[in-house]
């Protein structure tokens, strides 16, 4: 789906549903006193039995250590702020990460044709379409989105796709044989120059490797099933690396632009209970903490695959009503 079709969605299931939403509503902290939770808003403090979090878990952007470095005539922005190719200065873009944005980012500015560099994370690929079908509508199919993180353990979390133009995969080696210019591993930041680790080969390997894997499941699926769908060759690389560059340097590449598709990480801090990591991440089973009343929905890994996504939050939120329902205490007459 588009982003106004997902909208339509969301404000059409409210229209049918119509959920006692209060809208505009800033909470600001979450504590528990003599029983109850105490929710300090922008309008007045609420007093409750039981409160679930629900604001997913990608709040603050993150650029890492050493981007001030950077020189301030290079502009330097997030992902969340980038709109369009017309928004930057003249010269060459580097953008670090190779996750949904980094690559989407890429291809934008390549056919603007803009002069880009990419820096690779750790990210998979997997088919857009393969044998007749949307991946994503094989693997629902399939029931992937309803397995557990260690039924998974050899198949991409969150491979690298697009919705532009009706939705497609995004072959870096293809970008590359077109002048995309490739990089391992961002390793350290200074005022002249990014240090690289010597990884690309092995990313790019990597990545592919998931991405036929992928393939192998879809196909095994159809054979067990005698499902009548066209064959698709796996994927054969186009290209590969010449060499492993270890450095870039800005002045040399006419670097005008830097763009940090290097994610998000948690804020909970308003939330002033004693359940989360020392990473600030809150630690629940399926969605429940420790402390009685107090859960978690829509974060990646609650229980699938699914977690975070339309396919499976519905059978999260129905397991913590169901926790909230076994909690309240029977009247006796």
């Amino acid at each position: 789906m588009s982003k106004d079709q997902v909208v339509d969605r969301i404000e059409s299931y409210a229209k049918q549903f119509k959920p006692p939403i209060l809208e505009g509503v800033t909470v600001t902290s979450v504590t528990k006193r003599e029983g109850y939770f105490h929710l300090t808003t922008n309008q007045g403090t609420w007093f409750c039995d039981d409160v679930i979090v629900a604001i997913g878990g990608l709040h603050i952007p993150y650029i890492p250590r050493g981007a001030e470095h950077i020189p301030s005539h290079i502009k330097q922005l997030h992902s969340l702020e980038y709109k369009s190719p017309a928004q930057l200065p003249d010269g060459e873009i580097l953008v670090v990460g190779s996750g949904q944005s980094g690559v989407q980012i890429m291809e934008d500015l390549c056919l603007a044709g803009r002069k880009v560099h990419l820096c690779l994370g750790n990210a998979p690929r997997c088919p857009r379409h393969y044998r007749g079908r949307d991946v994503f509508t094989w693997l629902e199919e399939m029931g992937e989105f309803r397995r557990t993180r260690s039924e998974l353990t050899n198949f991409p979390s969150e491979s690298y796709l697009t919705g532009r133009d009706g939705g497609h995969e995004i072959d870096l080696r293809e970008f590359a044989s077109q002048g995309l210019k490739l990089y391992g591993f961002l390793d350290a930041i200074s005022a002249k120059k990014v240090t690289i680790y010597p990884d690309l080969t092995e990313k790019l390997d990597a990545a592919d490797h998931a991405y036929n894997d992928c393939c192998e499941r879809i196909d095994a699926y159809i054979t067990e099933r005698e499902i009548s769908a066209p064959s698709q060759a796996h994927y054969q690389p186009i290209w590969e690396p010449k060499h492993e560059p270890t450095e870039l340097n800005f002045q040399e590449n006419r670097i005008s632009t830097v763009i940090w598709c290097t994610g998000y990480r948690p804020d909970f801090k308003f939330i002033q209970l004693p359940v989360f990591t020392m990473l600030g991440l809150p630690e629940t089973e399926r969605g429940v903490t420790a402390l009685p009343g107090l859960y978690f929905l829509g974060l990646p890994w609650m229980h699938t695959w699914g977690s975070a996504r339309f396919a499976g939050i519905a059978e999260d939120a129905d397991f913590i009503a169901a926790q909230i329902q076994a909690s309240i205490p029977e009247c006796v007459e």
